[in-house]
């Protein structure tokens, strides 16, 4: 695995259902992410930034960047569309014509299999992770992707922060009104989602020896609120439960004392069988990736527990609360704070001892095409220089971070403020209500970040 380190990769990020559109065409199935409710006004998947039709112009945008890797993910929709897992020949075609492109301009892909969609049809057939049933689809549907790919794609993601997949609603499960039960079903759609994990990484193993998997993670930075020991406490719970307890599953295939107590006390645990152990402790991944944005911080509160308000931050004695400080931006109400980065990256390789590399971190603002026709993003520059400045501290101290990938290549959709948060380091010409055209208009950032890409990091002005 040390070789996974020997060259250090420049890449930016997407997910395919923010970007593909194309949501019914060429034999796709629907995904959750395709029948989930959006706000009224609000830009569905039906035509996102309408790759499926721009994908050889996104490429030789990339490649003028200098990406030397991409990562990017499959919709499984499109690869099975429904729950006779049949693959559809015109959806691995269309990622067939993707990747040979990307490798004929020297761009390498990183594919994330299972980022926030799973087909509807499995939901419908059997209730999507809360069956079991769809450990077995995932694992076909992995088998499917590696033999088809071997060779060409030597870099997998398994799932795509599986603390959001599994919690946010109507993306993994149908809506569970009862907040216990709902609370019950999250954690036990997170057991199946880590047998489902497992069974890929030993799959690869198997199929194609010389590629590498893992996971990403969203990287939960808890600060203590003060240094009152109890402070202290509640922001390693926090952590515990937001962020470690899903990647020692991950890493080591069990959890911890903290997590398993927590789980127990509240009857939370889930359903398993004998054989799990097996699975679980039989592969491990190659890599951890990292999404970072933010810190947040937590303070101490004795209250009495709560299923119904206890998504994220699940616990009875803990409080997100604001740091003072950090700045606030427009989307972003704890503030940002590069030095996140780095604390949070070395807490997640003393814990694992695993190599990393950022497969998201960007700042989202709310933007429009200029006069000009460009888009000044000196703020975007400014967020994304002070954090590539600690992943490259980070690399100078020797810990083993193969890469960075900002989020995100391109505008893209985003699942709660359409194309009113943007992210990219290429404008997509469209809003919410009109479609347009979606022509793309590069960002300063883009030159910015072309520069840094050309000098390997050297020139961050």
């Amino acid at each position: 695995m040390n070789s996974l380190c020997d060259n250090f990769l420049w890449g930016a990020s997407t997910s395919a259902f923010q970007i593909e559109g194309a949501y019914n065409i060429d034999g796709k199935g629907l995904a959750t992410t395709d029948v989930r409710p959006v706000p009224e006004g609000i830009a569905d998947t039906k035509v996102a930034c309408d790759h499926y039709h721009h994908w050889k112009e996104d490429v030789d945008l990339m490649a003028e960047l200098g990406l030397n890797i991409y990562r990017m993910g499959f919709s499984w929709s499109r690869i099975m569309p429904d729950e006779t897992l049949v693959p559809n020949e015109k959806g691995l075609q269309f990622y067939d014509d993707l990747i040979d492109y990307l490798l004929e301009k020297g761009i390498e892909p990183l594919v994330t299999l299972y980022h926030f969609e799973c087909p509807q049809a499995l939901v419908d057939a059997f209730g999507g992770w809360k069956s079991r049933k769809m450990v077995d689809a995932y694992e076909k549907y992995a088998e499917v992707c590696f033999r088809h790919f071997k060779g060409r794609v030597k870099k997998w993601v398994t799932v795509n922060e599986q603390f959001i997949a599994t919690a946010a609603p109507g993306l993994a499960m149908p809506f569970v009104k009862d907040p216990y039960e709902r609370s019950k079903w999250i954690y036990q759609i997170s057991y199946h989602v880590s047998l489902a994990e497992h069974k890929a990484f030993a799959l690869l193993r198997e199929i194609d020896p010389e590629a590498v998997i893992g996971p990403v993670c969203s990287i939960q930075v808890v600060y203590p609120a003060t240094s009152d020991p109890k402070d202290i406490q509640a922001a390693q719970e926090a952590e515990e439960m937001e962020q470690f307890y899903m990647l020692d599953m991950s890493v080591y295939g069990e959890y911890s004392p903290a997590a398993y107590t927590w789980l127990q006390k509240r009857n939370l645990l889930p359903e398993t069988c004998p054989e799990d152990a097996e699975i679980l402790h039989g592969s491990k991944p190659d890599f951890i990736g990292v999404n970072y944005y933010f810190s947040t911080c937590a303070k101490y509160e004795e209250k009495p527990f709560d299923f119904d308000t206890s998504f994220f931050w699940a616990s009875d004695d803990c409080r997100i609360v604001p740091n003072p400080y950090m700045q606030k931006t427009e989307w972003m109400d704890m503030g940002t704070d590069p030095l996140g980065l780095y604390n949070g990256m070395r807490k997640i390789y003393d814990r694992y001892r695993l190599p990393q590399i950022v497969t998201e971190n960007g700042m989202a603002v709310s933007e429009t095409l200029g006069e000009d026709g460009k888009i000044h993003d000196a703020y975007r520059i400014d967020y994304l220089r002070d954090h590539i400045r600690q992943v490259l501290r980070l690399k100078e101290e020797g810990y083993p971070i193969f890469g960075y990938c900002p989020w995100s290549f391109m505008d893209v959709l985003s699942s709660h403020q359409g194309f009113a948060k943007r992210y990219g380091l290429v404008f997509i010409d469209r809003t919410d209500k009109d479609v347009k055209e979606c022509r793309r208009y590069k960002k300063d950032s883009f030159d910015w970040y072309r520069e840094v890409i050309r000098t390997n990091g050297e020139n961050l002005k």
